[in-house]
């Protein structure tokens, strides 16, 4: 049972919940999503870690860059049929569309000038 709480309690705020709208059009740096969202990075942060302590993303590593995504749903049984159904939850929301419509316009070499 803990790790379908887990999952709830993390799908449980808004701002994660675009976090995983956002990661289902592409690979997004910190930066980049805290850019999106209009967070502190240490807000945007501690996000990302509670969505990855739930098996909902992973990172990796790229040079100097931390990119995050979806997880495949190995971790968590119940991580993996949501992210599913999130796919096509919400897309006629306001606040997901007006978020995706500023995606293809934030890049982190000109966030973050590396």
């Amino acid at each position: 049972m803990r790790a379908f709480i887990k999952v709830m309690k993390a799908l449980s705020d808004p701002s994660r919940v675009k976090i995983i709208k956002l990661l289902q059009e592409r690979v997004l740096c910190v930066c980049e999503i805290q850019t999106a969202l209009g967070l502190a990075q240490s807000t945007t942060s501690k996000h990302l870690k509670i969505l990855e302590d739930a098996g909902l993303i992973t990172y990796f590593k790229e040079g100097l860059w931390v990119n995050y995504q979806l997880a495949d749903g190995a971790r968590n049984p119940y991580a993996a049929s949501l992210l599913g159904n999130l796919r096509h939850w919400l897309e006629d929301e306001a606040d997901v569309i007006a978020l995706k419509a500023r995606l293809p316009e934030i890049h982190r070499e000109s966030i973050c000038g590396n």
